[in-house]
């Protein structure tokens, strides 16, 4: 028997639309990873799908568990400040490798490097 089927009809409602809201903000972002023509495009719509869609099911937990077991569980907060932490960092270093890289391979299409000399004098 499932312990959900313990849990009030008021608490139940929003955990269930947490999920499905979650789980409908991951699968955009994973079709955004199918459907975008370019690597660099194809790096925004997994990390903010995913982020956002992480962050519902995590706050779907938290209500959940938190009522089950009569206290506060915040242990999802972890996982989720790692998420938000490491998911930028990851974006960033992933579009600047790439870049270097298309540079290096002189892609017409990628902008050249900013130099210092190049600025506008203030």
């Amino acid at each position: 028997m499932s312990h959900a089927a313990e849990l009030p009809i008021w608490l139940a409602v929003p955990a269930a639309l947490l999920l499905l809201l979650g789980a409908g903000l991951a699968l955009t972002g994973a079709l955004g990873l199918l459907r975008l023509r370019t690597f660099y495009e194809r790096l925004h719509a997994p990390t903010i799908g995913t982020s956002y869609g992480m962050g519902c099911v995590l706050l779907a937990s938290v209500l959940v568990f938190s009522a089950r077991q009569g206290r506060p569980v915040l242990h999802e907060v972890l996982i989720g400040l790692f998420v938000v932490v490491t998911t930028p960092v990851t974006l960033m270093l992933l579009g600047r490798a790439a870049l270097h890289r298309d540079r290096l391979e002189g892609d017409p299409e990628v902008p050249g490097a900013a130099r210092p000399d190049d600025a506008p004098p203030a």
